[in-house]
């Protein structure tokens, strides 16, 4: 038995008027997900700058992590710049 991808199995058809299939649903529930942790990460990042100049954040930070860090979100907002390429492209280009 062939198993298909979870991105194979998303409806073509439109939204409007139809109950979302299994995997529509987990999608939009690691999206719910996704946009708990961006605020969550938002809200730490915003302590910190408010209760801490920046020297001392590089200066008591595990370098090594720090930079794995910045690494891990410059990937999350290029992927974010993709996402919102998009919405562009599909907004401006009339198919939406």
């Amino acid at each position: 038995m062939m198993v298909r991808n979870p991105k194979e199995r998303l409806s073509k058809e439109p939204l409007a008027g139809r109950y979302l299939e299994i995997e529509e649903v987990r999608l939009v529930a690691d999206l719910r997900v996704m946009h708990a942790k961006v605020d969550e990460l938002f809200q730490i990042v915003t302590n910190l700058k408010a209760r801490h100049d920046e020297a001392a954040i590089h200066k008591y930070a595990d370098q090594a992590v720090l930079g794995e860090d910045i690494a891990r979100v410059d990937h999350i907002y290029m992927w974010f710049l993709s996402l919102k390429e998009e919405t562009r492209r599909t907004t401006f280009g009339g198919r939406k």
